[in-house]
């Protein structure tokens, strides 16, 4: 027995196959690929999405229409409420040339009476204001002076009351022109508010819309990432569905169970301690798989392997198959496949190395027979052992080495 296993250790290590060279990765199982139905609706929530995303690009069309209308809209009371301004602008200069005008009427109406004072004040200091019949009675002699200035009196009288007539008539008329420009300034002024007012409604309307739009494009993004998330779930749970009926597909092609060389002397299992790891085992059966699953209704295949061993207290690795065929390998635990017995671990394969990643691990129940946690397109179920890409050794987690 020793010289047998001196010989398969000295071919192995000839190989460069020892588990000195160990490495250590998760256990995402090559078969552990999605059911036809999570599949389905992955492409089914692509379909949903696009369609989504079509209505919101529809909505965008609309908005941007709308949008588009109410810019011209505002563009329109803009050139209205621009006119309007220019309007304003003109009045209010023509309001100042004659408010000016006006001042200097106001002004010549001023020194016209200030003449007409002037001129009533001086005749009377002349003595022409007194009593005229009187005057004639009493000098007759200077009767053609006295009519002169008579005839004076008159001329500046008249001439003086056309110059307060003609001042009060600017006055008048400026009043009168001032007055209405200010109406007409007023009335303007209400119009520039009005189409301010409509420009800014329009505007605000534009604005609300656009943000609308703006709202709704950021929507379109964020839908469009997860259709492109979705649609790369959706590729990527087909192709793990191919790959992993391919790695049944060539799993059921090997008829013949695996053999190799024991490598060292491994004692018996611990039939209670195997037993009660099956029997918790054999409480998930039916239940879902979930990669990444350990418990406490849903599995994958490392985390049933080690919450079934560690209800009878045993320690085999964490979560990963290759995890735990390192362990048992460097605790020296692994036996022939041919010698597997009840309770064994048994692993799957597609490296040449001894020490290469293993993708499945399952509990191998006696008889052919195995309890595994396959993949997410069927439940924790007992089956016969798969012989194609099964790696030639198992282990025995409750066995001592010698």
């Amino acid at each position: 027995m020793r010289n047998r296993t001196r010989i398969a250790v000295a071919a192995l290590a000839g190989l460069g196959i020892l588990t000195t060279s160990m490495v250590i990765s998760p256990a995402w199982a090559v078969p552990d690929y999605p059911s036809a139905a999570e599949v389905a609706a992955a492409k089914k929530s692509v379909t949903e999405k696009k369609a989504m995303i079509e209505r919101i690009e529809g909505i965008l069309d609309e908005l941007e229409a709308e949008a588009r209308a109410l810019e011209a809209v505002a563009l329109e009371k803009t050139k209205q409420y621009n006119a309007a301004v220019k309007a304003v602008d003109e009045m209010a200069a023509k309001v100042d040339g004659l408010e000016t005008k006006a001042v200097e009427a106001k002004s010549e109406a001023e020194q016209a009476l200030l003449q007409i004072g002037q001129i009533g004040a001086q005749l009377y200091r002349q003595g022409t204001s007194g009593d005229t019949t009187l005057q004639l009675f009493f000098n007759p002699e200077g009767s053609d002076r006295l009519l002169y200035q008579l005839g004076a009196q008159a001329l500046i009288a008249q001439r003086t009351d056309a110059i307060y007539q003609a001042a009060l008539d600017k006055e008048a008329q400026a009043t009168q022109l001032a007055n209405e420009l200010e109406s007409a300034k007023s009335e303007l002024d209400e119009r520039r508010a009005a189409a301010k007012t409509l420009a800014d409604e329009a505007k605000s309307a534009a604005n609300a819309v656009i943000s609308k739009v703006n709202a709704s494009e950021r929507e379109r993004a964020t839908m469009m990432n997860q259709l492109d998330s979705l649609q790369d779930n959706a590729d990527d749970l087909a192709r793990q569905r191919a790959e992993g009926l391919e790695a049944e597909r060539r799993q059921n092609l090997v008829k013949s169970a695996p053999t190799a060389p024991e490598l060292y002397t491994v004692g018996a299992p611990n039939e209670a301690l195997v037993e009660q790891a099956i029997a918790f085992a054999y409480e998930q059966l039916g239940e879902r798989y979930v990669l990444g699953g350990a418990g406490p209704n849903v599995w994958d295949c490392s985390g049933i392997t080690m919450k079934s061993y560690a209800s009878a207290g045993v320690y085999i690795g964490w979560h990963s198959a290759t995890a735990q065929f390192n362990i048992m390998a460097a605790n020296k635990k692994l036996v022939p496949f041919q010698d597997a017995q009840r309770g064994d671990l048994i692993w799957w394969t597609q490296s040449s190395n001894f020490s290469g990643d293993k993708y499945h691990t399952a509990i191998y129940l006696g008889n052919g027979m195995m309890l595994e946690a396959p993949n997410p397109a069927r439940t924790v179920r007992v089956v016969p052992v798969r012989y194609g890409e099964l790696f030639p050794y198992a282990a025995r987690p409750t066995a001592t080495s010698n």
